[in-house]
């Protein structure tokens, strides 16, 4: 284990940086109401300077969709909660659940990221910190890390979470009398906020933070996301593929219970904007629907290659909420010179008006005839609604060339996201006109309550069963 910089003095600050002027005014860090809590609405900087800079003792909880689930069925760690003097935003999850109530978090400060900023700046300030938590040895590599990352952190003293921690006076002394100024717990939720909240009055760290599972990501006892993935804000998926058994639970049933509970504390605080409730219902049944079908979509796969040469999957660019294009994917139902052929069949479309139909397509494979018969092809547009291009229920997206042969009346319906499902596929797919399908898609662009949504939503299982209209 490397040697950790013995405490001696605390150097005065003199240099002026990006942190500096945060500390100047002791004003209170802005908070957001989300789920009856006091969220902090700041960015990273302001937030560190703030934590910094405090006279007084800090304690720091962070939350996401799991740990609002446990405070909604844990009393006692609801009122530790309530307790906490800072509670930063932890994840998707939160940033939902705020823009649910109408608002918009400034940044994701999730703690696994956060907590190496502010050490980082602790450090420039030649503050201390002490490492509390994991099994025997986890503190320990943990701060090995922190010492190769962060030139000059001091490390005051390490402790694990079995049975250094089992006796806590002697561990709130043994804290105390490293004489560190920031004390990290990592016990997990609910035990390290339950156990700082207990301790609060005894412990001598000014700045206290429940941080989770940061020593085990710093140890490498457990491999963190790609930055891509984490930049998508889908490190709970890598997680889930990491630890399928254990995470299942918390990820595939948390999330939908969590946004339940958002959507829930949001209509009763104030009456929600429509858009972001339907976000949330896209977001939550489309997770659920793309782990759940995940067989399904390899057995079609496969069927795909027996049957045709080309690929499995079809994308092309559709237009999407407010004109903008995306590429929508599906299935692919047709062979692979399709997009050639179509110019020579737009005379025989079975559908009046701008979008082109064909019952007896002759570029459909016969996988294909089947995939569209029972409306499997469309499945990868789960995808697309996970990503927030596409809603599950409202206008199918058209065509960049049949956006443009578009009447001005008909241009309403890209005033929302285009959809998986609508009125005319319940209404008889393929067999509505156009005009009439755009008059059904207006219709419900200018709704302004979720019920459509989730009737459509129940309708159309019944019709993709019954095969109506769909060729």
């Amino acid at each position: 284990m490397l040697n950790y910089p013995v405490r001696a003095f605390r150097p005065e600050a003199t240099e002026t940086d990006r942190f500096a002027t945060v500390a100047t005014k002791r004003t209170p860090l802005p908070t957001l109401p989300v789920m009856g809590m006091q969220i902090v609405d700041a960015g990273t900087e302001t937030t560190v300077g703030h934590l910094l800079d405090a006279t007084q003792t800090q304690q720091v909880f962070f939350m996401n969709a799991h740990c609002a689930n446990i405070r909604a069925k844990n009393e006692d760690y609801a009122n530790a909660v309530s307790r906490a003097d800072v509670i930063l935003p932890d994840g998707l999850g939160i940033d939902l659940a705020a823009r649910l109530s109408g608002h918009k978090l400034t940044e994701n400060l999730n703690g696994t990221d956060f907590t190496p900023t502010l050490l980082r700046e602790a450090a420039r300030r030649g503050l201390s910190v002490f490492l509390m938590g994991g099994k025997p040895g986890t503190a320990e590599a943990a701060a090995d890390k922190l010492c190769l990352s962060i030139p000059g952190l001091r490390i005051a003293g390490t402790m694990n979470g079995y049975e250094d921690a089992a006796d806590e006076t002697v561990a709130v002394a043994r804290i105390n009398d490293s004489g560190a100024d920031i004390l990290l717990v990592a016990l997990g939720v609910p035990l390290q906020e339950l156990w700082l909240t207990r301790n609060r009055h005894r412990l001598a760290p000014r700045l206290q933070l429940a941080v989770g599972a940061l020593l085990d990501f710093l140890a490498g006892n457990v491999k963190r996301a790609p930055v891509l993935v984490r930049k998508a804000r889908c490190e709970w998926l890598w997680r889930l593929a990491m630890e399928p058994r254990r995470m299942a639970h918390r990820y595939l049933v948390g999330n939908a219970t969590f946004m339940a509970r958002a959507a829930g504390a949001a209509m009763a605080s104030r009456t929600p904007e429509v858009t972001p409730i339907r976000r949330a219902m896209d977001f939550t049944f489309s997770l659920a629907g793309l782990t759940l079908l995940t067989p399904l979509f390899l057995l079609v796969a496969l069927a795909i290659k027996l049957d045709s040469r080309g690929p499995v999957f079809f994308s092309q660019i559709r237009v999407g909420k407010d004109g903008r294009g995306f590429r929508m994917m599906k299935f692919r139902s047709m062979y692979i010179d399709a997009a050639e052929r179509r110019a020579a069949l737009l005379a025989s479309s079975d559908r009046g008006g701008i979008c082109f139909k064909s019952r007896n397509d002759p570029r459909i494979t016969r996988v294909g005839r089947l995939l569209r018969r029972s409306s499997l092809d469309e499945l990868p547009q789960i995808i697309n609604v996970l990503m927030g291009q596409m809603s599950l229920v409202g206008p199918r997206p058209a065509l960049p060339e049949e956006v443009a042969a578009y009447p001005s009346a008909a241009l309403e319906r890209l005033s929302v996201r285009p959809g998986l499902t609508g009125l005319w596929q319940v209404s008889g797919r393929a067999d509505i006109c156009f005009d009439k399908m755009v008059d059904m898609d207006i219709a419900f662009a200018r709704s302004r309550s979720v019920l459509p949504y989730l009737l459509l939503l129940t309708l159309t299982f019944r019709v993709v069963v019954s095969g109506r209209g769909a060729y």
